[in-house]
């Protein structure tokens, strides 16, 4: 709690290389859970107890977005699917490399944004490129507060 949930920054993720800055979203409430469960448990049994996470949706506009709507979309670029989100994020140097490289082709070309399956559940997400020149509109919609990993 407490970052401010617009902020970019280069988090070297599966579509980002940490050679600029993005906002890693979903456009799903379980597709957003299952992401942060996978990074925050990371082989643990159960979350640690004293972290907290809240949940916020938020309303955005962009300019120029470049739209992979499925697995097979990302095999014509030429991306290696196959183990598309099975690697365990140790592993993570054997699966991020061929997404990096579209998003870097994306934002080469003047995207502020790819929309792309997630890893972890049917649902689309949305990566923002915060540093092309384009018009963005972001902003808070609305805190669904402390997210329960129980559920």
């Amino acid at each position: 709690m407490g970052r401010n949930p617009t902020q970019c920054w280069r988090a070297g993720g599966r579509w980002d290389d940490k050679s600029f800055d993005v906002l890693y979203t979903s456009e799903d409430r379980d597709g957003t859970i299952e992401e942060r469960r996978f990074h925050l448990f990371r082989g643990q049994p159960f979350p640690p107890s004293t972290i907290r996470y809240e949940l916020f949706e938020l309303r955005l506009r962009l300019s120029e977005v470049i739209s992979f709507l499925d697995l097979e979309a990302l095999q014509l670029v030429g991306m290696d699917t196959a183990g598309f989100g099975l690697a365990s994020y140790a592993d993570k140097e054997i699966e991020y490399p061929g997404s990096q490289q579209i998003a870097e082709a994306c934002f080469f070309l003047g995207a502020d944004g790819i929309r792309v399956p997630n890893a972890r559940h049917q649902s689309l997400n949305l990566i923002v490129f915060c540093e092309q020149d384009t018009q963005m509109d972001l902003e808070i919609v609305r805190n669904h507060g402390v997210v329960d990993w129980r559920k």
